[in-house]
């Protein structure tokens, strides 16, 4: 159900719903990071293979640091990131052993991004956490860009913030911290 509610849409969030909802070049997917049950309604939903880990999005860097290891991150590192966020560069970085598996897949590092788009940043804040962000489309399939889309490749299944996607082409690039090596283009 299309929606322009934040109310309606972190409610979904906090009832472990799956929910669709602009990012800065297409719809996201995203739901509750801390909850078995709504990433795998979400991989269900997607038809995602668990194995390839997810991206956390938040509004701010203090939402990330239950799950990031920053005993592995020097100052230099840590000042080199913090250049680029708020913003559209994703970065991968060592994942605490307390976090879920589900996460970070088979990967070793976990992809985390502070964005400065306004509805990510208002959902966030609502919510007081990161969110689970992953293109809304089947696996295989072009990533929505409006509402619309992701109602036709999802249906009723999930709630949809009906607001438009930034401006970028291409999802956010990619690096991993220690090396600054892209690994995806952005």
């Amino acid at each position: 159900m299309n929606t322009n509610n934040f109310v309606e849409i972190i409610s979904a969030l906090h009832q472990k719903k799956v929910i669709a909802y602009p990012t800065e070049a297409v719809f996201g997917l995203g739901c509750d990071p801390d909850s078995f049950s709504a990433v795998k309604k979400l991989l269900i939903l997607k038809k995602r293979n668990k194995e390839k880990g997810f991206i956390l999005v938040a509004s701010n860097f203090f939402q990330l640091k239950k799950y990031i290891n920053y005993n592995l991150i020097s100052k230099n590192i840590l000042k080199k990131i913090f250049l680029t966020w708020p913003g559209f560069i994703t970065w991968l970085m060592p994942p605490k052993n307390t976090i879920s598996p589900w996460l970070i897949g088979e990967n070793s590092m976990l992809a985390v991004r502070v964005s400065a788009f306004f509805p990510i940043i208002k959902i966030c804040n609502m919510f007081g956490k990161p969110l689970i962000s992953t293109s809304a489309n089947l696996s295989g399939k072009i990533p929505a860009k409006t509402s619309n889309e992701v109602y036709k490749q999802f249906g009723e299944n999930i709630k949809i913030l009906d607001y438009p996607i930034g401006l970028y082409q291409n999802p956010s690039e990619i690096r991993n911290i220690f090396n600054n090596r892209v690994i995806r283009k952005g």
